[in-house]
């Protein structure tokens, strides 16, 4: 018998400077049970960063086709913005610029060296199919403390300013860049 899926609630005050939004939302995460705690968070903060009205997570790793988090358009059936998270191939991402029918797509990586080892297998091959795509990634160190939290309810506040993320969780306060890259 599978093991069932592990409902987690944040509580997200978010602060986005760049693009001038402040909201306050509630997201319900799945959390299979072959998912580390590090790539939940990583959800959640591409959750953030690339918040629009109508962003939603995907089917995530049961349907390693689709991308973890997508946004509809106004017609409800028109994707706008396409997320991976993780280690996502090269092959996977042009494959979505190529059929995403115009819709935006990003990717936060897991760690520097991921985003690294992606953007050097990009430009061996055919880079320009990759430059409409919005790259960055969360330093270890910051997935690494996140992990740590593992409570199924929780606070948090992120403030997002030029590319420098501002975590506040239950009092305790973290920050850290967010690497990005272009092809």
């Amino acid at each position: 018998m599978a093991l069932p899926s592990t409902l987690h609630h944040f509580d997200v005050t978010l602060s986005h400077v760049d693009r001038g939004l402040d909201l306050k939302f509630a997201v319900k995460a799945a959390r299979h049970p072959s998912e580390t705690v590090e790539r939940l968070w990583l959800r959640l903060l591409a959750y953030c960063w690339q918040w629009e009205e109508t962003i939603a997570f995907g089917p995530g790793i049961c349907e390693p086709d689709e991308p973890e988090l997508v946004a509809l358009g106004p017609d409800g059936s028109t994707r706008t913005l396409l997320v991976r998270v993780g280690r996502p191939e090269v092959s996977r991402i042009e494959k979505d610029l190529a059929r995403g029918g115009g819709a935006r797509v990003a990717v936060l990586f897991e760690g520097e060296r991921r985003l690294e080892a992606f953007l050097a297998e990009a430009r061996s091959g055919r880079p320009e199919r990759l430059a409409r795509a919005e790259l960055a990634a969360v330093p270890d160190m910051l997935l690494r403390v996140l992990a740590q939290r593992e409570e199924r309810r929780q606070k948090v506040g992120l403030t997002i300013v030029a590319d420098h993320l501002y975590l506040d969780l239950g009092g305790e306060s973290i920050d850290s860049p967010l690497v990005r890259a272009t092809v």
